[in-house]
């Protein structure tokens, strides 16, 4: 017969729980600048992984392979961030003009607004002054902390590619210090957690890069085609924002609104930049995102949302953009451990089904939406 296991009373549970969350708050904010570098290592090692598993199938030394998916990942994100720095460049260069203009504009609106409703705009219009000198000085600021040469940032680049490497060449043997951890009973569920957390999060990396990729050529050409000033620039901001979940698109497009808005000469601009954003979280959420990321995050959205938005508490953008994969980690857990399952639970999409809109509901609701009219029209003809 097995001994009935003690159960601790469920004040004490709690407390357990509230202490875990404490410490765990605090090791992250109190050790920000030493794991963020790491988790982003972890993830970009699991974007570089079909990389160099590529050239490792073909007999190429696991080393050779690691440094040259290394090479190929780093030389495009820098690429990339060069790209942005030229354009950005070209921005700070013309950033008095811009502001001129923008205080033309900001008058101009004021002076529409008096003589149409007779309002008195004095101290909003100092208001609106001030908040559009801050507009085009952050900017400046802006470049300077993300560009500056502290030893955050150079510590950053540096430590990045040298964690990739050893993550990747070290990745078998990580997986054996896990199984060795846990009971040879146990070894089938270990086994079978680190396949799905090491697939989902391989998918939802190349998925996500692919998707910003696709949405920095759709938002410049869209840019381009309305006439916005640094198309190519806002276009591939805008996009880059978009490894962020729900806020990344709202974020992004926030900056070539309110650019629209301030700075170009005519309001028609702010609302085809809007349509344009309209087009895009649409095809985003509908159409690039299920697809190519697919659906095996399997997170509800409400999870998802909670977990950026204390990610991004805690890391800032970084946490924003880590915490999907963290979170898709720990519903594979809950959903392989029993200990776990309620968490599992939580975080997954299912115990709404019946509640789900699904095509299946939609085409019932239609059919019955038109046999409905089908009898009243039968009931007026009879009558």
């Amino acid at each position: 017969m097995q001994k009935n296991q003690y159960q601790f009373p469920l004040v004490i549970r709690i407390s357990f729980i509230l202490l875990f969350l404490i410490l765990s708050f605090y090791i992250l904010t109190e050790f920000k600048f030493y794991l963020t570098p790491l988790v982003l290592g972890i993830l970009f090692a699991y974007l570089l992984f079909p990389i160099a598993n590529f050239f490792e199938q073909r007999k190429v030394p696991r080393i050779l392979a690691n440094i040259i998916s290394i090479i190929i990942g780093l030389s495009i994100i820098y690429g990339v961030g060069l790209f942005i720095y030229k354009h950005f460049r070209i921005f700070l260069d013309d950033l008095p003009a811009l502001k001129e203009q923008a205080v033309v504009n900001i008058n101009a609106m004021f002076s529409t607004i008096e003589s149409s409703f007779g309002i008195e705009t004095g101290e909003l219009k100092h208001e609106a002054g001030i908040m559009i000198q801050n507009f085009f000085d952050s900017p400046s600021q802006v470049f300077s902390a993300a560009f500056g040469a502290t030893f955050n940032t150079v510590f950053t680049i540096l430590i990045m590619p040298v964690y990739i490497f050893f993550l990747l060449y070290y990745r078998d043997k990580f997986r054996n210090v896990l199984l060795m951890m846990v009971p040879k009973q146990r070894h089938a569920i270990a086994e079978r957690i680190v396949n799905e957390a090491n697939r989902v999060t391989i998918r939802y990396m190349t998925g996500v890069f692919i998707v910003v990729s696709i949405l920095v050529i759709v938002n410049s050409v869209g840019f381009l085609i309305i006439g916005i000033k640094y198309a190519i620039l806002l276009g591939s901001l805008a996009a880059i924002m978009n490894f962020i979940p729900y806020y990344g698109t709202i974020i992004g497009y926030s900056f070539p609104f309110l650019f629209a808005i301030v700075v170009m000469d005519s309001p028609a601009y702010a609302f085809w930049v809007f349509i344009q954003f309209m087009i895009v979280q649409f095809s985003e959420n509908n159409i690039l995102t299920p697809n190519i990321v697919g659906l095996h995050v399997n997170i509800n959205p409400f999870m998802i949302i909670l977990a950026i938005t204390l990610g991004g508490f805690i890391w800032g953008l970084p946490g924003m953009f880590i915490a999907v994969p963290v979170v898709t980690v720990l519903r594979v857990l809950g959903e392989n451990i029993d200990e776990l399952r309620p968490m599992g639970y939580l975080l997954g999409q299912s115990g709404t089904e019946e509640h789900a809109l699904s095509s299946e509901k939609l085409h019932r609701l239609f059919r019955f939406t038109r046999l409905q009219a089908w009898q009243r029209g039968k009931r007026n003809k009879s009558q």
